[in-house]
């Protein structure tokens, strides 16, 4: 039976979409999990994917063209279906995103960004009752791990809260609900792991009875109840304070709406005091901020508690002891991902000493020029995507049938968090300037720390640079980023005698460290582009023409 894909909302203050590129044409086989286009919203250009298998029978919207959030998007069913009927508007009531049946609501199907309404095994659902399923928040994500629940059993939720924060393989995103009522079960506590369409949790009309439909939910998941809290609550007879909008961790708990109004505004999140849900910051409390008002709530605010530090075990001399840490899905991803570059990629390396004194000089100038922060970092970003432009066989992929010359260059910087690594990337990095690539990399690295990546940040890098020179080490070498088939490992910049003209004088050098697939990338191919790089960080000069 054909099923009608609506226009999804995307994010949480999105109208209307823009279809930016048909992936699929009308005619072609869909599988569950292919994309079918990329689709513009209000703050980014997203991959929508289909929840549905079968022939793409009928585009409704056009690339270039916008449409109101659920309106026809695209038809799927089995070839040569008629579907007159949904064209005219009968048969199918669409959902956001995906289509239900309105003969049978047990056949519901995932809306946008995973988020599911689920059948149960059993038998139909009660009114107004929607099972929620863990959503699949990145192309290659197959489990989510429940970082927070922002809302507990019983708690109301109205469509558009931020129901839990959940870890994918790439970042810890907030999900959020498009349907309203009651939080009636959570099938994943937190740090709990599960498969992608699982049972997450089940909302609807208070005081309805969901155990049944927990038990027949068989969808691979955790089905038992959550567990209470290990750690007690103390509850005292004095006033309560006002409610914060950070966790323990200090994470600010925050709309993405008033996330972007706070960045456009030079607001510091931490100073605003939230009044949504959990005392999350909503656009009203970002929009309605003065820096006098957080004066006089500071003032007004009682001092805060000592943190309790953390107490390290105790180990008697002499006894062993181990801790078992948990494998976090960012840990876990990068170690298959590194694994299959490290055994399948024939690596080898190639390492250059470069001058670094003028580098030095030009940086020192350039960041005289108020609001301005140059580092060596951004440097080194600039001259790699100016000397790929040059050796364009160094920015390629190795397929089993082609190897893929990238023209566009798309450079990640390997950033360090918490949890291991990510790549965040920089489009078209060879057409940004020293400055914008370094407010660039300041941005992204910020949105690591706080793990507010997007995968959409995290994808498409053609070259990647991993940089330790702050760390003080001299040189070390890296694993492929694949698909690329090169990373550039930067070393320390050092004060040595050095020798030039014939004489030993006090220099400043810099080691680099070229890993290559030489499936892709000959000997002399890397050696060129290392000559080309050195030429450009020892004359910055010529970066700037």
């Amino acid at each position: 039976m054909a099923v009608v894909i609506t226009m999804p909302r995307l994010s949480d203050t999105m109208t209307e979409g823009v279809v930016a590129t048909w992936l699929k044409k009308v005619g072609d086989t869909v599988k569950e999990g292919d994309i079918l286009a990329e689709i513009e919203t209000d703050k980014a250009t997203m991959e929508f994917e289909s929840f549905n298998a079968g022939t793409l029978l009928h585009i409704g919207i056009q690339e270039g063209e916008s449409a109101p959030v659920d309106s026809l998007l695209a038809i799927i069913g089995a070839p040569g279906e008629d579907i007159a009927a949904l064209l005219s508007g009968g048969a199918l009531a669409p959902t956001r995103g995906e289509a239900e049946s309105s003969e049978a609501k047990t056949e519901a199907a995932p809306v946008a960004e995973g988020k599911a309404e689920a059948p149960t095994a059993a038998a139909a659902l009660p009114a107004g009752v929607k099972v929620v399923t863990m959503p699949r928040l990145s192309d290659t994500m197959t489990d989510g791990t429940v970082a927070t629940w922002l809302k507990k059993v019983g708690d109301a939720v109205k469509e558009g809260d931020i129901l839990a924060e959940i870890e994918t393989d790439k970042a810890t995103m907030e999900f959020e609900s498009f349907n309203s009522g009651t939080l009636l079960y959570i099938g994943v506590n937190e740090g709990q792991t599960a498969p992608v369409d699982s049972i997450l949790a089940i909302i609807g009309p208070a005081g309805t009875d969901v155990s049944g439909i927990a038990a027949d939910f068989k969808a691979g998941g955790s089905l038992e109840a959550p567990k209470a809290n290990a750690s007690v609550e103390v509850k005292t007879e004095t006033a309560t304070a006002p409610v914060q909008n950070t966790n323990a961790g200090g994470r600010i708990f925050a709309s993405p709406l008033a996330k972007k109004i706070a960045q456009d505004k030079g607001i510091d999140l931490s100073q605003v005091k939230g009044s949504g849900e959990n005392g999350r910051i909503v656009k009203g409390d970002v929009e309605g901020f003065t820096p006098q008002a957080a004066a006089v709530q500071t003032a007004s605010t009682p001092a805060a508690t000592t943190a309790v530090p953390v107490v390290k075990p105790f180990v008697p001399a002499g006894e062993k002891f181990q801790e078992e840490i948990k494998n976090s899905q960012m840990r876990k991803t990068i170690a298959r991902r590194l694994a299959e570059s490290k055994f399948t990629a024939p690596h080898y390396y190639l390492t250059i000493e470069v001058a670094m004194d003028e580098a030095m000089k030009s940086r020192a100038v350039i960041n005289t020029v108020p609001d301005t922060k140059v580092s060596f970092n951004d440097m080194v970003v600039k001259a790699c995507a100016m000397a790929l432009k040059k050796h364009p066989q160094v920015n390629s992929q190795w397929r089993e049938d082609a190897m893929i010359i990238n023209h566009h260059v798309n450079i990640g910087v390997a950033v360090a968090v918490e949890d291991g690594l990510v790549v965040p990337v920089l489009n078209f990095t060879d057409q940004m300037s020293l400055t914008q690539i370094g407010a660039s990399v300041k941005d992204l690295a910020g949105k690591a720390k706080n793990k507010k990546l997007t995968p959409a940040e995290m994808d498409g890098s053609t070259f990647t640079v991993s940089n330790l020179g702050m760390f003080g080490i001299q040189s070390f070498t890296s694993i492929i980023n694949q698909p690329n088939s090169a990373i550039l490992s930067v070393g320390a910049i050092e004060e040595k005698p050095v020798v030039r003209n014939g004489q030993i004088v006090v220099g400043n050098t810099m080691t680099v460290t070229l890993a290559c697939d030489h499936r892709t990338v000959d000997g002399a191919t890397g050696a060129q582009f290392l000559q080309t790089l050195r030429q450009f960080l020892e004359n910055p000069v010529t970066m700037l023409a």
